[in-house]
Formats: C-alpha cells, sequence, structure tokens
C-alpha cells in the first residue's frame, strides 16, 4: 500500500505540489494566529468558592462555613480533592476536579451545590464562585505610587477600586483584577458607651438609626402640564455632616438627639489583611492582572499595557504606574529561545545532507519538507486548542533530527540508483519511483514506530501529565506529518531537485573516511561475532553503576528569569509588624544590583485565587537582563547571596520561581518542593505531631529548613456567656453577642454612595474601653427592663491560644510541615526522612501523615510508567512484526534497546543530571529512534542478503560462509552512509539544545540528554552487534540447510 502511495504521488505530482503549497499558507496562517505562553498550565482543572464573613474568628468560620461547604462539596460529580481554608474573616474552598474536565461545566456542578448549602450558611456570610481564572493565571502585576505625597493610601485604593479595576476588566482575556493593599475608607462611629448609658439608648437603635439614614426611593411618576415627571426622594449619606445630623430619639423637652452628640464620627482605614510595598520605600497600592482560563498570555497582557499606556493620562498629577512583574518578557525568551534552536537544527541538517551527499540541491529536498513537517504540526496544535510554549515547541525541537530522517534515507537511494542508471529526462520519474518504493515502506513504519513509542508520555496524569503532554502531542504531530510527506510530497521533490553532477559515494571524501574506519570491525564482528556479542553486552552493563548513583527529581527548575521570595512569619504577627517586617526585607533585597523591582506582599490580595494567611510574605523580585548582572553571576549564586544578606530572627527563607509556586500552592497547598500533611481530629495534636516531625527532620542530610505550621499559634481574648447569669437579665446569646460582634468588632452597618464609588459606615466603641480583656469586662449591655449592666457580670472574658488559620482537606483537619532540600536529590531525601518519621514519630489512634509536593507528582509517574512502557514495548513489536513477518528479527532490533540505554545514562551521570520526569521522557524517545536504526540496518542487510542469494542461485551454487560475509559487508559497509546520515542528523539536530542556555533550556536538555549519550553508544554498538547477531543467525540457518 505504502509503495503505491509513493507511485500515485509522482504520476499526480502537479497535485501533490499544489497540496503542498495550499499546505504551507494554511501553515503560515496558523503560526500567526498561534496563541503564546511560558509554560503549559499546569494547574488542576478547580472551582474556588471564597466566602466573607466578617469580623469572624478561625474557628468560627470553620465551624460555620467552611465545614458545612467542603462536607457538601465532596458530593460533585468529578471532584477529587475539597481543600479548605478558614481565616479571620474568610473561607476559600478549592474544589479540584478530574483532568481533563471542562472547566465551566465544573463550575455550573459547584453552583448547583453551592445553591444546596447557601441556605444554612449564616445571614451575614456571602459565598460567591472564584473568576475563571488558573494557578498561571498571575500574568502581570503592578504597583500605584505617588511619590510626590499628593496622594495618601486611601486616595490610591480608590483609584484602583473605582478607576483602573473596571477599566482594566474589559480587556479581552482578563478574568479579574485584584488590588493588593493600601487602605480602604471607612466612615468610623466611634460611639461613646458613657453617653448611650445617660441617654438610654442602645447599640441596636443607633444601627437601624444610620440604615434608616441611608437610602433613597423612587415616587412613581405624576404628570404637570402634559408631561410625566418621575419623583424621587434622595437620601444617601455622602459626608460626615450627614451621619452627624442623623436622630436618634427625642430627649423629654423634645430636644432631638442626634448622632453627633452620642459619637466621634470621622474617616479612618478600614481593617485590612493585605499590604503592598515596593522596593522597601513603603506602602503602595498593587494589582494584579488574573487571566482568563484558556485565554492568549502574551496577547492579554498586551493589551493590558496597551490599556495602562491610555488610562495614565487620566490619573491625578503625582500618581504612577509601576510595573511590578510582567510575564510576557519570560514568554519571549522561551519562545525566542526556541526559535533559535529551530533554526540551529534546521541549518544543522541540511548541511548534514550536504556533507554526506555532495550534492547541493539534494540538500533543497529537506529545506523545503522539514518546514512543511513543522507546519502541519502546528495546524493540528491550533485545532486541538495547543499553544505555543516551551514544551510544545520543545516537542518539535527534539523532533526535527528524526523528521527527516525518511527523506535523507530516500535521497540517498535515489543517489545510490543514480550511480548505477544515470538520471535522464526519460527515465528520472521511473527511477525516482523505484528507490523510494525499495525504502518507503519501512521508513513508513520506523517513523511510526517513533511516533507511538511516545505513548506513555500521553498517559501521565497530573501536573507531569499537563507538563508532558504538549511536548508529546507536538512530536507525534511532526512525525506523523514527516511519515505522510515521506511518501507523498518527499518523492516529488526528490525528483524535482536531485539533478545535474551527482558524486560518487567512492569518490566522497567523508565516505571514504567512515567505510576505511568501520571496514576492520565489521570484519571482526563477522569472524568472531560471539566475541563481539559478549563485549556489547559487557559494556551494556556498565550502565547499571551510573544508574544506581544517578539522583531522583520530580522535575528540573524552570528558570523563569525572576524569583520569588516566600518566607513564613510567626503565628499571630500583627499586621503592623508584618509592614515592618516586609520593608525591612524589602529594602535588603533591593541592595543587590541584579535586582530590577522588589514588589512585596503580606496577606492576601482581593481575590479568591490567594488563600495567603498575613502570616505569609510574598515578595515578587524582578531580575534585570543577564548582560546587566556581575561576572560570573548565576542565578544559584545570586540566591545564596540573598539568602545570607535576608536574615531576620524567627523567619525561615525560601526562594522559589513564581509561576511554579503559584502552581504548587493551588495544587497541593505545599510551597516547598517536600510537605508533609498531618490529618486529624484535633488540631491540638496535630500542632504536636507537627513540632515532632519537625525536630526530627531538622538533623536529616540534606533538610535546608523544616517549619512545622503553628495551627493553634493564634492569640484569642475569648467572651463565654454565662447562661443562667443572662437569662436572669432577660438577655439571650444573641443580645449579648451583638455587643461583642458590634461595639468590640465592629460593624459595618450600611455603605456610602458617593457617585460611582462605595464606602463603608462602621459602628463600634472607642478603643480605649476595649483594648483589654479588663476593659471588655466593663462595656454596657442594656437589659430588656432599660438596666445597664458590665458584660462581665453576664460573661467570663479571658485569654487563650487557638487556631489563627484552620485548614481541611476532604473535611478532615490537617497541619503542614514544609521542607526545603539542598544538596540532594528530591527522591533520596523523602526515602530518609520517611524512616526518620516513622522511627522517630507516634502517631495516635485517627490521625495520618500524607507526603506531598513535587514528590507526590514523581511517585505517581513512576507507577504510571510501570503499567504503560511494557503495553507501549508490545505494540513496538507488533508493528516490527507487521513490517519483518519474522520474531528473530523483531527480537534482534529489540535487543538493541539496552545499548541505547547505556549512553543514555552515563551522560546524564556525566553531567550531573538527576532522573526526572524530562529524562524519562528523553528515554522514550530514544526508545523510538533506536529501533529506527535497528529498522534501517536489518532491512539493508536483509536485502543484501536475498540479492546475494539470487546471484548465488542464479550461478547454480549454495550459499557458503563467504558468500554471507559478503552479504553483510555489503548490507552494512555499503549503507554505512544513509544509517550514519540518519544518527548525525538527529544528534546534532539536538545539539544546539544541548549547549544551549536560554529560558527553557533546564528541561530540554534533560529531554535531549538520553537521546545524545543512547544514539552514540547503540549506534556504535549495533554497527556491530547487529551484523554479528545476522552472521550467527544466518550461518546457523545455511547449516541446517544442508
Amino acid at each position: 500500500m505504502i509503495e503505491n502511495i509513493i507511485h500515485y504521488s509522482i504520476k499526480n505530482r502537479l497535485l501533490v505540489l499544489l497540496l503542498g503549497l495550499l499546505l504551507a499558507a494554511w501553515g503560515i496562517t496558523t503560526i500567526k494566529q498561534t496563541p503564546l505562553d511560558a509554560i503549559p498550565d499546569l494547574s488542576d482543572v478547580q472551582v474556588i468558592v471564597k466566602t466573607s464573613f466578617p469580623g469572624q474568628a478561625p474557628q468560627v468560620v470553620e465551624d460555620q462555613v467552611t465545614y458545612p461547604l467542603t462536607t457538601a462539596m465532596l458530593a460533585v460529580p468529578g471532584a477529587v480533592n475539597v481543600r479548605g481554608y478558614s481565616f479571620f474573616g474568610d473561607s476559600y474552598v478549592y474544589i479540584i476536579f478530574e483532568d481533563g474536565t471542562d472547566l465551566y461545566w465544573a463550575r455550573s456542578r459547584v453552583l448547583e451545590y453551592l445553591s444546596q448549602v447557601s441556605p444554612n450558611l449564616p445571614s451575614t456570610a456571602s459565598a460567591a464562585l472564584g473568576p475563571d481564572a488558573t494557578g498561571v493565571g498571575w500574568v502581570y502585576e503592578y504597583a500605584l505610587v505617588d511619590r510626590t505625597g499628593q496622594h495618601d493610601l486611601s486616595q490610591l485604593r480608590s483609584i484602583q477600586d473605582w478607576f483602573l479595576k473596571y477599566e482594566l476588566q474589559t480587556v479581552s482575556g482578563v478574568s479579574e483584577v485584584a488590588t493588593i493593599g493600601g487602605m480602604v475608607k471607612q466612615y468610623q462611629v466611634v460611639i461613646d458607651p458613657d453617653k448611650l448609658r445617660a441617654y438610654g439608648i442602645s447599640l441596636d437603635q443607633v444601627r437601624k438609626a444610620i440604615q434608616n439614614a441611608n437610602q433613597e426611593v423612587g415616587g412613581s411618576v405624576i404628570e404637570m402640564a402634559e408631561a410625566e415627571y418621575m419623583v424621587r426622594s434622595g437620601g444617601y449619606i455622602k459626608s460626615l455632616e450627614d451621619l452627624e445630623t442623623i436622630p436618634l430619639t427625642v430627649s423629654e423637652s423634645g430636644t432631638p438627639i442626634l448622632l453627633g452628640d452620642l459619637a466621634n464620627i470621622s474617616i479612618g482605614p478600614q481593617m485590612r489583611r493585605g499590604i503592598a510595598e515596593l522596593d522597601g520605600e513603603g506602602e503602595v497600592v498593587g494589582g494584579v492582572i488574573i487571566m482568563r482560563w484558556g485565554e492568549n498570555a502574551l496577547k492579554t497582557i498586551e493589551q493590558v499595557k496597551e490599556k495602562l499606556e491610555e488610562l495614565k493620562a487620566s490619573l491625578p498629577d503625582g500618581v504612577e504606574i509601576v510595573e511590578t512583574y510582567d510575564r510576557s518578557a519570560l514568554i519571549e525568551r522561551a519562545v525566542d529561545n526556541l526559535k533559535e534552536k529551530l533554526t540551529e537544527e534546521f541549518i544543522a541538517v541540511v548541511l548534514i545532507c550536504a556533507l554526506f551527499l555532495f550534492h547541493f540541491r539534494s540538500s533543497l529536498v529537506v529545506l523545503v519538507s522539514l518546514p512543511l513537517g513543522i507546519l502541519i504540526a502546528f495546524i493540528i496544535m491550533s485545532a486541538q486548542g495547543v499553544n505555543a510554549n516551551i514544551m510544545s515547541l520543545g516537542g518539535i525541537a527534539i523532533a526535527v533530527g528524526a523528521m527527516v530522517d525518511a527523506t535523507i534515507v530516500m535521497i540517498e537511494n535515489v543517489h545510490k540508483h543514480a550511480e548505477k542508471t544515470p538520471l535522464t529526462d526519460q527515465n528520472r520519474w521511473e527511477v525516482v519511483s523505484k528507490a523510494a518504493g525499495e525504502v518507503g515502506p519501512p521508513l513508513f513504519f520506523s517513523l511510526l514506530i517513533i511516533t507511538l513509542s511516545f505513548l506513555p508520555v500521553f498517559t501521565l496524569e497530573g501536573q507531569e501529565g499537563r507538563m508532558f503532554t504538549p511536548l508529546a502531542l507536538t512530536k507525534t504531530y511532526a512525525m506523523a506529518g514527516a511519515a505522510c510527506l515521506s511518501i507523498t510530497i518527499v518523492p516529488v521533490l526528490i525528483g524535482y531537485f536531485v539533478r545535474g553532477r551527482i558524486t560518487p559515494e567512492k569518490n566522497n571524501p567523508v565516505n571514504r573516511l567512515l567505510i576505511a574506519g568501520y571496514k576492520p570491525f565489521l570484519r571482526k564482528a563477522i569472524q568472531k561475532p560471539k566475541t563481539i556479542i559478549i563485549l556489547a553486552i559487557l559494556i551494556a552493563l556498565t550502565g547499571i553503576w551510573p544508574l544506581t548513583r544517578l539522583g531522583s527529581e520530580f522535575m528540573p527548575e524552570l528558570n523563569e528569569g525572576d524569583l520569588l521570595y516566600m518566607p513564613s512569619t510567626f503565628p499571630s504577627i500583627s499586621i503592623g509588624k508584618a509592614q515592618e517586617i516586609l520593608q525591612q526585607t524589602d529594602r535588603m533585597i533591593k541592595t543587590l544590583p541584579e535586582v530590577q523591582t522588589v514588589f512585596g506582599k503580606v496577606g492576601r490580595a482581593e481575590t479568591a485565587t490567594d488563600p495567603a494567611p498575613l502570616t505569609m510574605i510574598e515578595t515578587t523580585i524582578r531580575l534585570k537582563p543577564k548582560d546587566e548582572w556581575r561576572d560570573g553571576m548565576t542565578l544559584e549564586k545570586l540566591k545564596a547571596e540573598l539568602d545570607d544578606l535576608v536574615q531576620v530572627p524567627g523567619i525561615s527563607n525560601v526562594w522559589i520561581m513564581p509561576i511554579k509556586n503559584r502552581l504548587d500552592m493551588l495544587a497541593t497547598g505545599i510551597k516547598t518542593p517536600v510537605g508533609i500533611k498531618v490529618s486529624g481530629p484535633d488540631l491540638g495534636v496535630i500542632a504536636d505531631i507537627g513540632e515532632e516531625i519537625e525536630k526530627a527532620l531538622k538533623p536529616v542530610e540534606g533538610t535546608a529548613s523544616v517549619y512545622a505550621e503553628r495551627v493553634s499559634g493564634g492569640r484569642f481574648i475569648d467572651v463565654n456567656i454565662n447562661r443562667k447569669a443572662a437569662a436572669r437579665f432577660g438577655l439571650n446569646v444573641s443580645d449579648v453577642q451583638n455587643v461583642v460582634r458590634t461595639a468590640v468588632g465592629g460593624m459595618n452597618v450600611t455603605q456610602s454612595v458617593e457617585g460611582l464609588e462605595r464606602y463603608p459606615i462602621n459602628l463600634r466603641y472607642p478603643r480605649d474601653v476595649r483594648d483589654s480583656a479588663e476593659k471588655l469586662k466593663l462595656l454596657p449591655i442594656v437589659t430588656p427592663t432599660g438596666a445597664h449592666i458590665p458584660l462581665g457580670e453576664v460573661t467570663e472574658v479571658s485569654i487563650s491560644d487557638g487556631p489563627g488559620m484552620v485548614r481541611s482537606e476532604n473535611a478532615r483537619l490537617n497541619g503542614w510541615i514544609y521542607v526545603d532540600i539542598e544538596n540532594t536529590d528530591l527522591g533520596s531525601y523523602v526515602l530518609k526522612a520517611k524512616q526518620v518519621v516513622k522511627e522517630n514519630v507516634k502517631l495516635p489512634a485517627g490521625y495520618s501523615i500524607g507526603w506531598s509536593g513535587q514528590f507526590e507528582y514523581m511517585e505517581r509517574t513512576i507507577e504510571r510508567m510501570k503499567q504503560v512502557v511494557p503495553v507501549t514495548l508490545m505494540i513496538i513489536v507488533l508493528l516490527l512484526y507487521l513490517n519483518f513477518r519474522r520474531f528473530e528479527e523483531v527480537l534482534i532490533i529489540l535487543a538493541s534497546l539496552p545499548f541505547a540505554l547505556v549512553g543514555g545514562l552515563w551522560l546524564i551521570y556525566v553531567l550531573g543530571y538527576n532522573l526526572s520526569v524530562a529524562v524519562a521522557v528523553g528515554f522514550i524517545a530514544l526508545a523510538g529512534v533506536t529501533v529506527e536504526i535497528g529498522v534501517l540496518l536489518m532491512e539493508y542487510l536483509n536485502r543484501s542478503y536475498r540479492s546475494r542469494e539470487r546471484l548465488v542461485s542464479d550461478s547454480g551454487g549454495t550459499m557458503t560462509f563467504e558468500d554471507l560475509s559478503q552479504a553483510v559487508v555489503e548490507g552494512a559497509l555499503l549503507r554505512i552512509r544513509p544509517i550514519l546520515m540518519t544518527v548525525a542528523s538527529t544528534i546534532i539536530g539536538l545539539l544546539p539544545i544541548m549547549v544551549g542556555t536560554g529560558t527553557g533550556s533546564e528541561i530540554m536538555q534533560r529531554i535531549a540528554a538520553p537521546m545524545v549519550g543512547g544514539m552514540v553508544s547503540s549506534t556504535v554498538l549495533l554497527l556491530l552487534v547487529i551484523p554479528a547477531i545476522f552472521v550467527g543467525w544466518k550461518y546457523k540457518i545455511l547449516q541446517n540447510e544442508k
């Protein structure tokens, strides 16, 4: 069938060329429209439910909001994990779905279950779905600064919240614009409790009076002078004066008692749970652009920048926008780096053709067919919604060498035929058709095997699957495209381009040198096949030594060009102290000459995608371009220098990459390479276990830092109601709690309406009557009889410890331990750590330990590979059998795989790489190209043997060992050129990746290294081992026939 396709293509060559031109035009158009991003979206399909429950302690939030939500969400179809966070005043519930779930389907299911549980939530708790964005959605960040001092933080916050935010949300691809830091303007009504007592007014009366004084209504319409007038009555609070003149009651003399008589009314900041700081110079207001799921990151960022440039003209004098994080630079660096590598590979492959064939026109076939194969990959990428990123373009980059193998072998075979039958206008297409038909079927099967050898990569799950599936898809598309082109357009191009003077193989100095070098070794392999086979096996066994000494990791760290400083501060830190530490660390970091900007954040941004507690610092460090760094400075040295420089007592430093961190935080919640999750029913016990694990792991070799979160590290003032005492005064629990909630905690009773802006109006007691436990006991409560009693009369006020934040996973309470490692690999460290924890930490009944972070992904990948690799080998065996129809030949080719492994393992060991998913992908790719070499060599040996057999048969003789030896020499020695051309094109095509240092090189080099090392070892050994086995096998058959 393959031969028929080749013959048909040659007969209809003009049609084939026309289709090729259409394909090129389609591909070029597709490339221009392909979305660009730095890395694939590695985040899980997840929906976030954020619930605001103002003023409530974490345990209250957990009991009344988070726990009911998490238990309800466990039943959502397709949900695999439900993670809950309970903070002061906020609840976050993350529902993580199975891979492949449509995000908008998942959101609709969560909304459906949320509607069922919402009626059971407290009336003051408001639940809402988070944005339709993912972990890589934080694509751009900026800060609003006024260095002239004309605008304070509240005014900057108003500009961000009521102007920039809504303007930027109109940009295509933007899901949400989140605000960080600043101060929200608040009207503060501070009631004097003594005056309340004197006038006999309760807090509830004050609250209702403020609410009644802040409303606007319509009065339908009236008709005047044949016209209709709509009636409206304005009554919104718009100033302090409006609040001061609110009447509360009337005295006995008929004098109205106004709010201003009882309260000190002023404008101040609303309580906040997040701070933003720039360059150690002081607080600023920050903004985060969160991109919608599935959008084009580069295009979105460019449109946001354009919009910001437009909006700058509308900003007040002195206010400027400072860019603090921009992913587009990373995207452009990554894509430019891979474009450069593709170009270098392209040139290298063309030069190989010219060098081996000594015929420039033949190189033009590669020059035309290779871009077409790449364009086919882009067309299918676009149809499947795969964007261009490090991994998808990397798939094409590692395929380039193998893509041209069929073309090279076909061209070489035409050259071989042209040496015997010089090409003329009359016989050109006949010779091309015959030459292409000879090698077309085995080449097609070889490319098919390379394509299918990537099957294990498609079965990867979770983050590793999302990372490598784009690479596997594009490599598969590129190889499939090359396979189709090799039997359609390539024979046609050969017919047009291969003309003129063709240098015979024996006159080519490169080929003469190769034959001279290979001949003595091949003779030895033929004369002493058993010795050669034993030597090859011994060489293959040497691969065990580096294998036992290689470390393991999930993935090499991708250099994003920026850094994130993410330490954890001590528990129960105040907002003021957090701000002080943030500014102090930012100022230290900014002193390094490689640092461009330092944008620090403590606590949460105003978005459901940021569940950070107030104890967490996240400082985005933008680094200058590499050419502006000090001589000899590397990223690792920079991290070490920063680690020595930033030393704050009680804080453990963590330096990571921004995108990777956000992905890990949202996927597992763990911000370090290794995380330990302790689950159980009691937070106190969980905290004790966490501290035991922390002590046990500190002395373990390779531990850089270990920190067990103090789940019970919060400080609380408990107001416990004495029900009997309260009942004696006719007070219910809610009556007492209203005083605690409003007078002590402060309640936003309503909001002002000032044009398009809205600001909260807060009611509470003065600070000097509520700033200690003793003073709280003296707060007045009005009983139903009008009597005033102190709060301590009906309550017990005490100080205690409790959870500053409550975490849960699948409705089980959690405590987390963060472990950062150094000078060791991930796999071996976790094995040691597990053993240490097992020996030193005894778990009570009902408690469990789970290991999470990158290690979780690595274990899952290993298990998946164990299942899929044998299935893939069976598919390769089936395809080989379909091609050769003999199991002996299939087994000979499969025997070549260990020889490929040995070279790959040694090169990885020499380069100092660890075993990782990237390295595993490299070995999978190596298996395909190794089998291809074996197929080619076996095809040439079989053809040469059959030719010699016919020659001997025609002369009336029988095959002897000398005839067999001559056949092997013709099949191997005289066909060394096409074999080494395919090997050279693959290896030299990968060299630009191996020596590159640009963005994405860390991952691509670990994929390329096994392929380069394995191709070298397998080629050297196969050129000797397969002829040796072939001689032994055929000689045994000859003896049996005698």
